[in-house]
């Protein structure tokens, strides 16, 4: 039997409309509380940067996982290593911190269980053992989120 190799990512005009979409929704805090909007500064132009992602709650932590591999985001929060957090009205400033496979493996386990439109995009699957999903840390980047201390000032 041969085994199926992982879809790769194609940015079609449906997945551009669908993130605007859910983008919109996120705004407004209408979305699935698990998605967010996260805004990095890009590497190059310095531009703030906005996506729509599932802000993965695993392990009493709080993680980014790059389920169609290393993005432009992935590339921005390696850079910039904080970005900012926002659903609604509230946004938070956030720490981003690139995990070891050891430590990513985990995560993305629990994330394949939890978003079923990405798994066509890893080789490991749902029920495989953790170790299948430390192989794909290389392809699928996984980031610790972290508050950033607010420093003094009112309002603080």
């Amino acid at each position: 039997m041969i085994d199926a190799v992982a879809k790769t990512f194609r940015s079609t005009l449906l997945r551009r409309v669908g993130n605007v979409v859910i983008s919109r929704a996120v705004a407004l805090g209408i979305a699935p509380s698990h998605y967010v909007l996260l805004s990095i500064r890009g590497r190059r132009s310095g531009a703030e940067r906005t996506i729509p992602i599932r802000l993965m709650r695993h392990d009493g932590q709080e993680w980014f996982v790059a389920p169609y591999g290393v993005r432009d985001w992935v590339h921005n929060a390696r850079a910039a290593g904080e970005a900012v957090v926002r659903r609604g009205r509230r946004s938070r400033r956030v720490r981003l911190t690139e995990v070891s496979a050891a430590v990513a493996a985990p995560v993305l386990a629990a994330y394949v269980k939890k978003e079923p439109v990405t798994r066509p995009f890893f080789d490991a699957r749902v029920g495989d053992p953790v170790s299948a999903f430390e192989a794909e840390a290389d392809r699928h980047p996984v980031f610790r989120v972290e508050n950033m201390q607010v420093s003094g000032g009112a309002g603080a």
